[in-house]
C-alpha cells in the first residue's frame, strides 16, 4: 500500500504545486500569465492522454513494469526540469513528468485491486487519501519550498518521494503473471490500433492548436490570420476526432458508446464544470496574492492549506452522508457553497484583510469534498455495471477538461498582466458557472423526487 501510495501521489502532489510557483516563473522567464499558463496546460494534457494509454499498456507489457517505469521517467524529469535552459525545455520535461506519474495512477488501482484480496475497499480509500492528501498540501509544500530555495524546488522534491516508492516496489509489489505477455507477438502496427494512436494524435493536435490559437490572441490584442488558421486546424482536428472515434474498433474515447446513456454524460458535463469552477480558484487564487496583493509564497501556501483540509475533513463526512441519503443532497449543497464562495470572491476589494479569502476558500474546500464522493456516486448511479471501467476513464478525462478550461479561462479573462479588476471579472463567471450548477442539481433533485413517487 506505501509502494503503491508513493507513487500515485506524485501526479496530485505536482498538479498542484505549480500553482504557487506561477509568479515566480512569469518572473524567472520574462513570460506574460498566458505564456506561463502552458506549465498547467502541458501537465493536464499529457495527463488526460497518457492515462488511459498506459492503462492498455499495463494490461498487454505487465502492471509492475509499468508502474516501476513510472518512476523511472518521473526521476529523470524531476532531476531535469529545474535545469531547463528555457521554458520551452520546462514544458518538454513537464510533459516527461506527466506521463511518468500518470503510469502510476493508471496502474496503481488496479496493482491493488489484483494483490489485496481482503478489505479492498479501505484498502483503495487508503489511496484515495494518498490523491487527495498530496493534492491538498501541494500548495502549502509549494509555497514553503519555494519561499526558502526557488521554483526548482518543486521538482527537486519529488526525488525523496521516488526513490522510496521504487525500492519499496521493487521488493513488495508481487511479479507480473504469465498472462501479462499478451504484447509478445503482437505487431507494433496492432498495438497502436490497440491503444487507437489516431484519436491520441487527432485529439492532441485539435486540443494543443485550439488553445494556442485562443491564447496567441489574447496575448496580442487582436486577432491575426495566423491566430484563425491556427484555430481552424485545432476544430478540423476535434471534427476528424469525431468521425475517427465513431468508426474505430478500440476508441480512445468510447463517444458511441456513451451516447446511449444522457443521464451519464450530464454528470460527467457537471463534473467538468465543477472542476473548471474549483481549479480556477486553485490557481488564480495563489497569483491574485501574490502579484496583486503582494502575499509572500509561503503565506500563500499556508492560506492554500485552508482550501485541501476542508476538503479532506469533509470527504469521509460527505461519504456517510451520501450513503444514507444519496448524492443529489450532497451535490446540490455543494453548489450553493460554491455560488457563496464565488459572490463572495466578487466582494473582495484592494483592501480587504487578506485573510477574508479564507472564507472562500473553506467554501471551496468543503465543497469540493462534497464532490470528491458525490460525483462518483451519481457515477456509479447512471453508468451501466457492464461499462463501469470505461465510465471511469471519461470520468477522469472530464476531470482534466475542466482542468485545462480553468486554465484557458484564467488565460483569457487575465491575458497578458494579472490584476485586480481581472480577479473580479473571474469571480463574476464563476458566480455564473455556480448558478448554473445549483440549477442543474434542483433539477435532478426533482426529477429524482418525482421518479420515486
Amino acid at each position: 500500500m506505501i509502494s503503491v501510495g508513493l507513487g500515485i501521489l506524485l501526479n496530485p502532489l505536482n498538479s498542484s504545486m505549480v500553482s504557487v510557483a506561477i509568479p515566480s516563473l512569469q518572473n524567472v522567464f520574462q513570460l506574460d500569465f498566458t505564456g506561463v499558463s502552458w506549465i498547467v496546460f502541458s501537465f493536464y494534457i499529457a495527463s488526460a492522454i497518457a492515462q488511459p494509454i498506459m492503462g492498455k499498456a499495463s494490461d498487454l507489457f505487465g502492471r509492475r513494469k509499468i508502474f516501476l517505469i513510472g518512476l523511472v521517467v518521473a526521476f529523470i524529469a524531476s532531476l531535469l526540469a529545474p535545469l531547463s535552459p528555457s521554458f520551452g525545455w520546462l514544458i518538454v520535461f513537464r510533459i516527461v513528468q506527466a506521463i511518468g506519474t500518470s503510469m502510476m495512477v493508471a496502474v496503481g488501482m488496479a496493482i491493488v485491486r489484483i494483490h489485496i484480496t481482503e478489505k479492498q475497499a479501505t484498502a483503495l480509500s487508503v489511496l484515495s487519501i494518498f490523491l487527495s492528501g498530496a493534492a491538498a498540501i501541494g500548495p502549502f509544500i509549494g509555497g514553503v519550498f519555494i519561499h526558502w530555495w526557488g521554483w526548482p524546488a518543486i521538482f527537486f522534491v519529488n526525488i525523496p518521494f521516488v526513490v522510496l516508492s521504487f525500492l519499496l516496489s521493487w521488493r513488495n509489489i508481487p511479479k507480473d503473471g504469465p498472462s501479462t505477455s499478451v504484447a509478445q507477438g503482437m505487431s507494433f502496427r496492432k498495438w497502436f490500433d490497440l491503444i487507437d494512436a489516431s484519436g491520441v494524435l487527432l485529439f492532441t493536435v485539435g486540443l494543443v492548436a485550439l488553445l494556442f490559437g485562443l491564447l496567441s490572441a489574447k496575448s496580442s490584442g487582436h486577432i491575426s490570420l495566423s491566430h484563425v488558421i491556427v484555430g481552424l486546424i485545432g476544430l478540423s482536428a476535434l471534427g476528424a476526432f469525431v468521425r475517427h472515434e465513431l468508426k474505430a474498433r478500440s476508441p480512445f474515447i468510447p463517444l458511441r458508446t456513451f451516447a446511449k446513456y444522457p443521464a451519464m454524460i450530464r454528470v460527467n458535463i457537471e463534473f467538468m464544470l465543477v472542476n473548471v469552477l474549483y481549479y480556477s480558484l486553485f490557481f488564480g487564487l495563489p497569483s491574485y496574492l501574490q502579484l496583486v496583493r503582494h502575499v509572500s509564497e509561503f503565506q500563500t501556501g499556508i492560506l492554500m492549506l485552508s482550501l485541501g483540509l476542508c476538503s479532506l475533513i469533509t470527504s469521509p463526512i460527505a461519504g456517510r452522508w451520501i450513503d444514507k441519503s444519496g448524492p443529489r443532497p450532497a451535490l446540490l449543497v455543494s453548489a450553493i457553497l460554491m455560488t457563496i464562495g464565488s459572490v463572495w470572491l466578487v466582494t473582495l476589494n484592494q483592501t480587504s484583510p487578506v485573510m477574508s479569502v479564507s472564507f472562500a476558500l473553506a467554501a471551496f474546500g468543503i465543497s469540493n469534498g462534497l464532490n470528491n464522493v458525490g460525483m462518483q456516486a451519481a457515477l456509479f448511479q447512471t453508468s451501466p455495471k457492464e461499462i463501469i471501467g470505461v465510465a471511469s476513464g471519461l470520468f477522469n478525462t472530464s476531470r482534466y477538461l475542466g482542468t485545462i478550461l480553468s486554465s484557458l479561462l484564467i488565460g483569457i479573462v487575465m491575458g497578458d498582466k494579472f490584476n485586480f479588476e481581472g480577479f473580479q471579472v473571474l469571480g463574476i463567471i464563476l458566480t455564473v458557472i455556480a448558478l448554473s450548477l445549483v440549477f442543474m442539481n434542483r433539477r435532478r433533485r426533482e426529477s429524482g423526487q418525482l421518479q420515486e413517487s
